[in-house]
């Protein structure tokens, strides 16, 4: 259960992400929305999935959900480049996150 709840931990940080990117673009209530809301949930669902994960695990695993996963919003929503190296290093953040949870 607790690596559910660090997944969608990763999800809410996502979407704390894009409403900072869709607030920088329009400054509407619906970004604030997504701002606040994703990181309110990503914090709470990493605090609780924490009591049962270590801490460098999770937190690990969150930022490279966060990261990995607000670069492919960036690359398939706002057009960022999708160049391999940057496929490659995405790829290796994955690969380290996959391997703290095969030792965790």
């Amino acid at each position: 259960m607790a690596w559910l709840l660090l997944v969608l931990a990763g999800m809410g940080e996502v979407i704390g992400v894009a409403g900072i990117s869709r607030l920088n673009r329009s400054r509407d209530p619906l970004s604030f929305v997504l701002l606040i809301g994703g990181f309110v949930l990503s914090l709470t669902f990493l605090s609780i999935a924490m009591q049962s994960i270590s801490m460098g695990t999770a937190y690990a695993v969150w930022t490279g959900m966060g990261t990995v996963g607000s670069t492919l919003v960036g690359m398939f929503l706002y057009g960022e480049s999708k160049d391999a190296r940057r496929l490659l290093f995405i790829a290796m953040v994955l690969s380290a996150a996959v391997g703290l949870k095969l030792i965790a």
